[in-house]
């Protein structure tokens, strides 16, 4: 009965209400609907942006089948206010949670009090981690793409064009990130299949203008560095910005990883060769199709749903 409770409980008084009280049946099904929380990262980041339009779109075009209740940070670090727009939820009995955690390991254990509390959380974007699930006695479905996959792709278009033994680096995201790490991983595939030199990787914690600081530092102290792996499109602006500086954007190649509409320009303009689109306006909507779907069941399901990432190019950008 986990899951049932908050929208069962809803549908029984509302049934109630509306054999005591004729004039009710009106409202009946309005209150009955489920509201799902979508619970996002930063939305200064235009990729959360997208996220929280498609979700909107959804559902205005499903109004009668559930409410939404969108919630974002102010930046991508901002961790403590995530956990704190959870509680909000738990506090306010939505029926289920979309969540794309700031951190792998720190929304968890709001997140089992979610799930304790009959609420049904489904993980989307950034994936909880393994272990500390584990430790938690906790399991939620993830939906969402293989960022490995997907950052390989990125890497393997890259390498191509760049020559043997080039020196190359990786912007990273926020340290114990999973889709983060799996990134830099898929990148680290290509890197290594092509013999190419990895001199650095550090963090830029997703956020543009630490991109910028970092590749500035990374090119002082690599001048001939042939490319630059972003693990997402909000780097990749800030790496662009730091070589444009620098007079070295012609010969150092940049890729992202979300395909937002500012790196599309760039990619257009041949000032990023490549980007991943792991489609950010539908990614939301799939994590509440899967809530919707299991929403009710006595055993909610927790099986994992991989979603499509495409690699994007100049040759293939619309």
């Amino acid at each position: 009965m986990k899951y049932l409770l908050p929208f069962a409980l809803r549908t029984a008084g509302a049934l109630l209400l509306a054999t005591v009280f004729p004039s009710y049946i009106a409202h009946a099904a309005d209150a009955a609907k489920p509201r799902v929380a979508l619970v996002m990262k930063s939305l200064a980041n235009e990729f959360f942006q997208t996220m929280e339009k498609g979700a909107k779109d959804y559902q205005a075009q499903n109004s009668s089948k559930f409410d939404l209740i969108s919630n974002g940070i102010k930046d991508e670090t901002d961790v403590g206010q995530q956990i704190n727009i959870v509680n909000q939820m738990i506090a306010q009995g939505v029926d289920a949670i979309v969540i794309a955690p700031a951190n792998s390991k720190a929304l968890i254990a709001v997140c089992k009090k979610a799930q304790d509390a009959g609420i049904l959380v489904v993980n989307i974007d950034n994936k909880f981690d393994t272990d500390a699930l584990a430790q938690a006695h906790a399991k939620f479905a993830f939906v969402g793409p293989d960022n490995r996959k997907g950052s390989k792709l990125v890497g393997d278009y890259v390498v191509k064009l760049l020559p043997a033994n080039a020196k190359v680096a990786i912007l990273e995201g926020v340290p114990g990130a999973f889709n983060g790490i799996q990134r830099k991983l898929g990148f680290e595939d290509a890197i290594k299949a092509a013999n190419l030199d990895l001199v650095t990787s550090q963090s830029a914690d997703w956020e543009t203008d630490k991109a910028n600081q970092v590749t500035a530092a990374i090119i002082t102290q690599t001048p001939d560095l042939a490319a630059i792996f972003c693990s997402n499109d909000s780097m990749a602006l800030g790496a662009v910005a730091a070589l444009k500086a620098a007079g070295k954007l012609s010969s150092v190649k940049v890729a992202g990883f979300d395909n937002i509409s500012a790196v599309q320009q760039l990619i257009k303009q041949g000032e990023v060769v490549a980007t991943a689109d792991q489609h950010a306006d539908e990614l939301a909507v799939f994590g509440i199709e899967y809530a919707l779907d299991n929403l009710g069941k006595k055993d909610a399901a927790t099986s994992d749903k991989e979603t499509q990432v495409d690699l994007i190019t100049k040759d293939n950008l619309k």
